[in-house]
């Protein structure tokens, strides 16, 4: 009975908060409907600013009249300002003060400045092929001894390397020895012409043994001991390592079979490989540091006697030459290294070296520069000034190239837009330029033209400023010529 009771006004209970709660909606719904209504009506006192143009964030060339959807990507139009602020040009953008400083814009000098390219490269070092020799044998024949049995021994130049057993060279020592016989016959009787025939058959003996690779040391041991050698000794025509090996004893040779190889290591060759971008600052003598996983710290310096003039199209890279002097013995063949070749770039982005201007120079051996004009000490080649492979002499500041920063320009295909802060100006303004520029130089371009010394570039935020002019409909980077795109989306013809 009890249970029933309790059961009864727990329903009458929720029945009255239900009511309640049905009221106080009903009465917030009438409220809030008159203050709509009182929202609703205008203010005669306050005029609203509609904005006269809508536009994409998107896609800036989007112009309507009114807010609503993008019609390419549906977002929500973004109000614009239409026209420019009065003696604004089509390339120029005019912001307030407070909104320059939102965009960070950071601003450098144009200047005239003679900058320092680092030039790096990797390469290996290989044999200098000048200082390379062949032992061959001269004459046909045996070898019985070896006197160097395995690859990588130092020899000395004149130390001895082979003893040939040939035939032919015993019987062109008998005929040395028989014209030997005939001179020391001639009497003071005997006539001019048998005086003069033994003569030349004589030096036409011992030339022939030259001819086959004696010396004249042993020549006249044989001419002294009156009888031939049944073996002839072949030294070494350098000082260097044997670096190839191609005979053993007991073989029989023919006249041109290499027996050695030696390479004098005292200078080496550093080939290395530089991108084609990288050789407009490299230069024909140019030094070069060269370091070495080896050698830590240690810098080895050299310079430029080749330049390939093939590029590689698979790496893009052109292989340079250059010697180094290894008289410590510490450089290796094959070792890898890395290469730095600095140049100072003057007007015209020519490399500057004040040193090499007005001189003379070989164009095989570097290492030769006159002061005057002549020949080669080492190749006899007629010298060749070094204003022609590309040195200039720059003394005054004025032929100093003009640069700015790396960061400035806005590259584009063929185009290169910069922006410049216009001086004595009532607000922030920006003004865009098409400029012609040189190669970059590290942290620099140089410029052709289109700048002048002394004015302002934007080094920072000028993709802000093109992103405005851009919503703008003015010429930017992405269009030069600031024409009005179609405000939709493209038809589609079927």
């Amino acid at each position: 009975m009890r249970d029933g009771i309790n059961k009864s006004r727990l329903v009458a209970e929720i029945f009255e908060w239900t009511i309640g709660v049905l009221v106080v909606f009903a009465v917030g719904y009438i409220v809030r409907g008159l203050l709509s209504d009182n929202q609703q009506q205008p203010d005669s006192s306050v005029e609203q600013a509609e904005p006269k143009m809508w536009t994409c964030s998107m896609h800036p060339q989007i112009r309507q009249p009114k807010s609503g959807k993008c019609p390419i990507c549906f977002m929500d139009l973004i109000p614009v300002e239409v026209g420019s602020p009065a003696g604004a040009g089509p390339r120029q953008l005019v912001v307030s003060e407070e909104t320059a400083k939102l965009m960070e814009i950071e601003t450098a000098t144009v200047q005239r400045k003679f900058v320092a390219v680092e030039v790096r490269m990797v390469g290996k070092i290989d044999f200098d092929e000048t200082r390379v020799k062949n032992i061959t044998a001269w004459v046909p024949g045996r070898i019985d001894r070896l006197y160097v049995d395995f690859t990588g021994i130092t020899v000395n130049k004149g130390d001895h390397m082979v003893e040939l057993y040939s035939p032919q060279l015993i019987s062109a020592q008998a005929e040395l020895l028989q014209a030997l016989k005939a001179a020391g016959s001639i009497s003071n009787e005997s006539s001019d012409l048998i005086k003069r025939t033994i003569s030349a058959t004589l030096q036409a003996a011992r030339e022939k043994l030259h001819l086959l690779g004696l010396t004249d040391e042993q020549i006249s041991k044989i001419e002294g001991s009156g009888k031939p050698d049944t073996h002839i000794t072949i030294y070494s025509p350098i000082s260097g390592v044997v670096i190839v090996k191609n005979a053993t004893e007991g073989v029989y040779v023919e006249t041109g079979t290499p027996i050695y190889t030696i390479a004098d290591l005292s200078r080496l060759w550093v080939k290395l490989d530089a991108y084609e971008s990288d050789l407009v600052w490299i230069r024909y003598g140019q030094e070069v540091e060269i370091i070495t996983e080896a050698y830590p710290g240690e810098i080895f310096k050299g310079k430029i006697t080749f330049i390939d003039p093939l590029l590689n199209d698979k790496t893009r890279t052109v292989k340079l030459r250059v010697n180094v002097d290894n008289s410590q013995g510490k450089l290796k063949p094959q070792m890898f290294v890395r290469a730095v070749a600095n140049s100072n770039v003057a007007e015209g982005g020519k490399v500057m070296a004040p040193e090499m201007a007005g001189k003379w120079i070989c164009p095989m051996h570097p290492d030769i520069v006159k002061d005057a004009p002549g020949s080669c000490d080492i190749c006899g080649m007629d010298l060749v000034t070094t204003e022609s492979l590309g040195y200039v002499k720059v003394d005054t500041s004025a032929q100093a190239p003009l640069v700015i920063p790396a960061s400035a320009p806005l590259i584009t295909g063929k185009r290169a837009v910069v922006y410049v802060r216009l001086p004595n100006t009532e607000k922030p303004t920006y003004e865009g330029r098409e400029i012609s520029l040189g190669p970059r130089a590290a942290e620099y371009y140089i410029v052709e033209s289109g700048l002048a010394e002394g004015e302002l570039v934007i080094t920072k935020g000028n993709f802000k400023i093109d992103s405005a002019l851009q919503i703008q409909a003015k010429p930017s980077m992405m269009n030069p010529e600031g024409e009005k795109m179609p405000s939709g989306p493209p038809e589609h013809k079927h």
